[in-house]
């Protein structure tokens, strides 16, 4: 490989992606959509290909680059200016919980289980589904999260009070299955796990969707019913 030819490949592929990304928009580089983030995969591959391959010279990284990016500005003005192609190219957020309620039909449309959705929650400083009045899945992956209003953050020193132990809520049953482990982790056994079942009026394990247990707040359950 000729080091003439690389190095003005490198310096008209930099300021094309310079251009480029302050033509196109910043959202670009956030990947605030899921085409925004291939838009921003293929550019490179567009780039690190036309680099490292002999055959291809300047004018055709200014070609596809130049192609590409021309495209991209189209499917954002059509954005802009049309609610029906922001809807194709950027999608709706989905409502994954609804006055506290998980909608298990929105997690199925997504792809999506409880234990994912736990996930998400606990990376957004979120332990548990009791605390949550509305959560929604953005286009981007990741995750809007409205708490009830006794979850929502105060300081102790509004109310002058003192400092209490923090728990982690721990999850009993998941999708009907008992997690056997986590209740024998907490010292308790299966006569407790019924009788807080019976204290909400349930019986069968395989009716529950999600079960949790928090330290000083009780048991929280949801069925499969609460859809």
């Amino acid at each position: 490989m000729k080091v003439i030819p690389l190095t003005l490949e490198l310096i008209v592929g930099f300021f094309l992606l310079f251009i480029l990304v302050k033509f196109v928009g910043r959202k670009i580089i956030t990947q605030i959509t899921p085409f925004t983030f291939i838009a921003a995969i293929v550019l490179g591959e567009l780039l690190g290909n036309a680099l490292y391959d002999q055959n291809v010279g300047v004018a055709y990284i200014i070609y596809s680059m130049c192609l590409w990016g021309i495209l991209l500005y189209i499917v954002e003005y059509l954005g802009q200016k049309s609610l029906f192609f922001r809807g194709i190219f950027e999608g709706k957020p989905a409502a994954l919980i609804k006055n506290g309620v998980v909608d298990r039909e929105e997690l199925k449309k997504n792809r999506m289980n409880i234990n994912q959705l736990q996930s998400l929650l606990r990376q957004s400083e979120t332990f548990s589904i009791r605390e949550v009045a509305f959560c929604y899945l953005e286009a981007n992956g990741s995750i809007s999260i409205l708490k009830k209003s006794q979850y929502q953050k105060t300081t102790l020193e509004d109310f002058n009070l003192l400092a209490k132990p923090v728990y982690a809520p721990v999850t009993l049953i998941r999708d009907g299955q008992v997690l056997w482990d986590e209740i024998k982790d907490l010292g308790f056994d299966e006569s407790w796990l019924k009788m807080q079942l019976l204290s909400q009026s349930i019986s069968d394990y395989k009716d529950i969707f999600i079960a949790e247990w928090l330290e000083g707040d009780g048991i929280f359950v949801q069925t499969y019913q609460k859809t």
